[in-house]
């Protein structure tokens, strides 16, 4: 979640293939970043930019194709973190440590680290250099005050955790974005949180649980949105679409919404508790750069998730114009389709492994219950347990709290975890 760029002087890498996978920029800029050195040597075989799920998960798999000494990672961040974990953090489940470790400890063996930012882009000439927004008014200073929080940021996600046991009574407002955003669900997942645990210490009668999202519909998929609607009924948790956050009022407790369907009317909420999902863009290196489109994302094919333009460009995660949800599932399952893309092209053949859009949303709704929504690009589920996984599940919630980080940094960040695809096809005997 990088803001802020400060630019050094710094020598022109020429990668032989570029795997882009700077992640999305958080736009009310939480953090900053300076520059830290140069690369070791000016060439390199493989480059990857951006050291975040994918760009470590994909390092591992070239690493193994091309040899040690030939792979690269530009990442500018001393500390890796499995951010699916924070919506556990921020509702008091998890420690903020467990979610953290040293990006050398998760930098695969043989593959050089750059510890600096990427400037520029110039494909043309097979060159990358090295360094050197839209903001909520009211943020991110806002974040001083008591009673906000986001589980978006290692620096705001411990302040949700803090607001929501301080809370009394009155409004408990949660907020969704008119932007992209890294895992749709998880706005949600710390207000079904925040609302169990009001229910288990005696204060949910007091609480006024509030849903504000831009959104026309409460989740993409119909199958899980149906099953979120009885949930939000049930619970008494009131739901406003179409409602954008565009001022945070820190010293008042008011937050301002723009009603999208009345484009410059808003509306004003009092909250003793606000959690914040913050807009979120791609990074500023990507905007009106040669490899992305007219938004700022890298242009990508999405089935085989190379450039569309440049052949040696490949794209992963978060920073593509794929038309799928931003989740460390897609990045999984998007590795496997990747590692074999590049291989073909390698051989200069053509491409013939197919990314079907997978994703994967594990819907946290309480202490001990999951709805793990599975889908692919035309939002149909794709489920890999022969269940009705729109029901909420203890097992699932296992799964997500400790089956999953376990997971990534034994598996998928070591370039050998692809996804569920091979065993949704052991679990429904081959027919799916």
């Amino acid at each position: 979640m990088s803001a802020i760029g400060v630019v050094s002087s710094c020598s022109c890498l020429r990668p032989g293939v570029w795997l882009l996978k700077p992640g999305m920029q958080n736009m009310s800029s939480f953090g900053l970043h300076t520059a830290a050195r140069c690369a070791a040597k000016d060439y390199y075989e493989v480059l990857v930019l951006g050291g975040g799920t994918g760009g470590i998960t994909m390092s591992a798999r070239m690493k193994r194709k091309v040899g040690a000494g030939n792979v690269a990672v530009v990442e500018p961040s001393k500390t890796h973190y499995y951010q699916p974990l924070w919506t556990l953090v921020g509702g008091g489940a998890k420690q903020l440590a467990t979610s953290a470790r040293p990006t050398g400890s998760v930098m695969p063996k043989g593959v050089e680290w750059i510890k600096s930012r990427v400037t520029a882009l110039d494909p043309d000439k097979n060159c990358i250099w090295l360094e050197n927004d839209i903001k909520i008014k009211g943020l991110p200073e806002g974040f001083q005050h008591p009673k906000i929080g986001s589980n978006y940021s290692v620096h705001t996600v411990e302040k949700t955790w803090k607001a929501l046991q301080d809370f009394k009574e009155g409004n408990a407002i949660f907020t969704f974005p008119n932007t992209p955003v890294k895992c749709a669900g998880a706005p949600q997942k710390i207000m079904y949180l925040s609302e169990a645990y009001w229910r288990k210490t005696g204060r949910r009668s007091k609480a006024n649980v509030m849903f504000n999202t831009s959104l026309g519909v409460i989740f993409g998929v119909k199958k899980y949105a149906d099953a979120l609607l009885e949930i939000i009924k049930e619970r008494d948790i009131a739901v406003n679409y179409k409602r954008n956050l565009v001022e945070v009022r820190a010293d008042k407790q008011e937050a301002v919404f723009e009603n999208l369907d009345k484009p410059g009317v808003t509306e004003v909420h009092q909250y003793e508790m606000l959690h914040v999902t913050p807009p979120m863009g791609p990074p500023d290196v990507l905007i009106n750069s040669p490899v992305s489109d007219d938004i700022g994302w890298v242009d990508v094919d999405k089935e085989t998730l190379q450039h569309k333009k440049y052949p040696n460009v490949f794209g992963i995660g978060d920073c593509t114009n794929l038309p799928t949800s931003k989740t460390a599932a897609a990045v999984a399952a998007q590795s496997g389709v990747l590692d074999k893309t590049i291989s073909l092209v390698m051989k200069n053949q053509l491409p013939t492994k197919k990314y079907d859009g997978y994703t994967s949303c594990p819907l946290v709704t309480g202490y001990n219950k999951v709805i793990l929504a599975e889908f692919d690009y035309d939002a149909q589920p794709l489920e890999t347990f022969p269940i009705d996984q729109s029901k909420e599940r203890v097992t699932m919630y296992h799964m997500k709290a400790d089956m999953m980080p376990f997971l990534y940094w034994n598996a998928l960040l070591k370039g050998y975890w692809g996804g569920p695809a091979p065993v949704r096809k052991l679990m429904h005997l081959g027919l799916k």
